[in-house]
């Protein structure tokens, strides 16, 4: 059903204030990229040895997931993105269980993937990101 952690999202008020040190830490900055759709600014940290990477979040407006994620809880781990090869598969299989989803269907996420978000309340309070690439 998974393929393990694709990513984990780190909501933060500024990207450039934060990547020096994920750069320190020996990490590949790569492009930044704009989703209007969902209002933030992404920029991913691939390790050298491959595995997880690190997606740091800028809000484009206050009110947007993002901007208020920041404003009720400050910046922080915002989710864990899991990779799947068939998120519409997933999707049934989780929404079967009764696990609450954000999105029942796909929108357009980071790199031109699909992503759906997975609600708190199912996970033990954890925004889990589905991933399909």
């Amino acid at each position: 059903m998974t393929e393990g952690i694709d990513h984990i999202g780190i909501a933060t008020n500024s990207l450039d204030a934060h990547s020096e040190f994920w750069r320190s830490l020996g990490f590949i900055q790569g492009k930044d990229e704009l989703n209007e759709e969902q209002g933030v600014k992404i920029r991913f940290f691939q390790p050298v040895s491959g595995g997880p990477k690190i997606e740091l979040l800028e809000p484009l407006t206050p009110d947007s997931p993002i901007g208020k994620f920041l404003e009720k809880r400050g910046e922080g781990v915002q989710q864990i993105a899991i990779k799947t090869p068939d998120i519409g598969s997933t999707i049934s299989q989780l929404k079967s269980m009764g696990i609450r989803m954000i999105n029942d269907v796909p929108v357009n996420g980071a790199n031109g993937a699909k992503i759906a978000f997975v609600h708190p309340s199912s996970t033990g309070g954890v925004l889990v990101e589905l991933v399909e690439h």
